[in-house]
C-alpha cells in the first residue's frame, strides 16, 4: 500500500511538472512600456491595458499561446529581446534602420506622423524656426524624435529626458521651446495646456511606421506575426481598437485631415 501511494505521488508530481512545462511553452512574453496611453498603459487596478495589450492578447489567441505583459522602461525594450527576457516588443515602436540592425520587425501595423509641441511665447511655426541658437528642444530619450534631433538639430540646444510628461512640462513651463513627438501626443497635450502651448502639426519628417520587434533570426515567430497582422486588418481588428480607445480622437483627426494610425496603404 505504501509503495502504491508513493508511486501515485511520484506520478502526480511528474504530471504537475509536465503541465507547468507545457504552460511555459505555450506562453509568450511581450515587453512594452506602460506609459503611452491609450496604446500602452495601466488601468485603475494597475493591470496592463490599452491598444497594444489587446493587440498582443489577440495575437496570443491566434497562435494559441498565453500572453504575459512585461512593463519595461523604453531603453530596456530591445535589450529585453536580445537577452531572452521577452519574446517580442509591442510598444508603439517605429521601424528604423538603426533598430533593424539589432532586431527583426514585423510588417507595419500602424503609422504615426510627428509633430511639435511649442511654448506659446516661442512663436515657432516649423522645425526651421525652432532650430535656432538660443532655443531649447526637449526629446524623450531613445524615441524617434530623439533620433531625429541627434541627426538634424544643428543650432538649438537639445535636452533628452526619460519620459514624455517631463518633456511636456519643460515646454509648459517655458524651459523648452519645443518637444518632438507623434501628432496624437502633441494634440492631447495641447488640449490640456492651451494657455501655454501651441501645436505644430506640419510633419517635420517622413511618416513613421510601427512594427512588432522580435529577436534577430526568429523567422517562425515573425511569419506568424505577419500572417496575423494581415488577417487582423482584413477582419476589422484595428477598427475595433480605434472605436474602443480612440473614438473621439478619430473624429478630430478626420476633421483636421490627419492620416489615421491604422490607415496603411496596401
Amino acid at each position: 500500500m505504501k509503495k502504491k501511494i508513493l508511486f501515485l505521488i511520484i506520478l502526480t508530481t511528474l504530471g504537475l511538472v509536465s503541465c507547468n512545462s507545457k504552460n511555459k511553452e505555450k506562453s509568450l512574453v511581450v515587453a512594452m512600456e506602460l506609459a503611452y496611453p491609450p496604446f500602452e498603459m495601466k488601468d485603475s487596478t494597475g493591470t496592463p491595458s490599452g491598444i497594444s495589450v489587446d493587440f498582443a492578447k489577440d495575437f496570443g489567441k491566434y497562435i494559441n499561446k498565453e500572453i504575459k505583459i512585461e512593463n519595461i522602461a523604453w531603453e530596456g525594450l530591445i535589450p529585453s529581446i536580445q537577452t531572452g527576457k521577452a519574446d517580442l516588443v509591442i510598444s508603439s515602436m517605429s521601424i528604423t534602420n538603426e533598430r533593424k540592425k539589432i532586431v527583426d520587425f514585423s510588417i507595419p501595423y500602424s503609422n504615426s506622423l510627428q509633430g511639435i509641441l511649442t511654448n506659446k511665447n516661442s512663436n515657432v511655426k516649423n522645425f526651421e524656426e525652432l532650430d535656432k541658437q538660443g532655443n531649447t528642444i526637449a526629446v524623450k530619450t531613445g524615441s524617434t524624435g530623439f533620433i531625429f534631433a541627434m541627426k538634424n538639430v544643428k543650432n538649438a540646444k537639445v535636452i533628452a529626458l526619460a519620459d514624455e510628461s517631463a518633456c511636456v512640462t519643460e515646454v509648459v513651463q517655458g524651459k523648452a521651446d519645443g518637444f518632438f513627438y507623434d501628432q496624437l501626443t502633441i494634440y492631447r497635450n495641447w488640449k490640456k495646456h492651451k494657455d501655454t502651448t501651441t501645436p505644430v502639426f506640419i510633419p517635420y519628417q517622413d511618416i513613421d511606421v510601427w512594427g512588432v520587434a522580435v529577436k534577430k533570426g526568429n523567422t517562425e515567430l515573425l511569419n506568424k506575426l505577419n500572417e496575423f497582422i494581415i488577417k487582423y486588418r482584413k477582419e476589422g481588428g484595428f477598427d475595433n481598437l480605434s472605436t474602443k480607445y480612440l473614438s473621439k480622437e478619430k473624429k478630430d483627426f478626420d476633421a483636421l485631415g490627419f492620416k489615421w494610425f491604422f490607415d496603411l496603404e496596401d
